[in-house]
């Protein structure tokens, strides 16, 4: 790969401020300093540096992060701060995209990744795979049985919409453990609606079989090792 190329691609500047930076002598490769821009390397095997700082390169980078309440699922928002403000520069220099995304006030465990067939993986409904959230509701829940046959719910664009069978795996009092397969907007607050449950507070804890790590304070994030990425692949 050109060395402008990469660089430009970790949004270092514009084709022009890195050519600028490396005519200048402040990029290094393996040690040497480089003067064309169109110097070849190779990102997985080659040392960069800018004014003596490496450049860290992922060939492939998937995070988990423990979303915190408040932060939106996009990459730049107006009014909100986004998920992706929370993550080191580092990371931000990737490009990342969400595999299944959070409400703004919703908490929990959110997939980033480069990897375009591990978000299909997750995101794509042929691949039916089961998120598990911890609900808070207003008032004590004696029975959520009316999820396992739920009636029809609005999608979030005012359509009627028939979600899938819940799994009930736990309710004590006000708290409720629940797995569903899709993710429509403000789907599991629709369900609970439906039965007249007010939800307050929603964490989503596991995809498929990968479960949050619980030591990851609220905005904080951590690479997968390919164990707990086939967690999210293999059935």
């Amino acid at each position: 790969m050109r060395l402008d190329k990469f660089l430009s691609n970790l949004k270092y500047g514009t084709r022009k401020d890195i050519e600028k930076l490396i005519r200048a002598g402040y990029v290094e490769v393996n040690g040497e300093v480089v003067r064309k821009k169109q110097t070849t390397i190779d990102p997985s095997a080659d040392v960069v540096a800018i004014g003596g700082e490496e450049v860290l390169y992922f060939p492939s980078l998937t995070l988990m992060m423990n979303k915190r309440e408040g932060t939106v699922c996009t990459h730049s928002d107006t009014r909100h701060p986004t998920v992706f403000e929370d993550l080191d520069e580092v990371y931000q220099r990737h490009d990342l995209h969400i595999a299944g995304r959070l409400d703004k006030d919703a908490t929990g465990l959110l997939i980033l990744s480069t990897d375009g067939q591990l978000i299909h993986r997750i995101t794509s409904p042929r691949s039916n795979l089961y998120k598990t959230y911890h609900v808070k509701t207003k008032e004590p829940v004696e029975s959520l049985d009316g999820l396992e046959a739920p009636p029809p719910i609005e999608d979030g664009k005012g359509r009627r919409y028939q979600p899938a069978p819940a799994q009930i795996v736990d309710i004590e009092g006000r708290e409720a453990t629940v797995r569903i397969r899709e993710g429509k907007f403000h789907q599991l607050k629709r369900m609970f609606a439906s039965l007249g449950h007010e939800v307050v507070a929603l964490k989503r804890i596991a995809i498929h079989r990968l479960e949050l790590d619980e030591t990851l304070s609220p905005g904080q994030v951590r690479r997968l090792s390919e164990d707990e990425k086939d967690k999210l692949i293999k059935k």
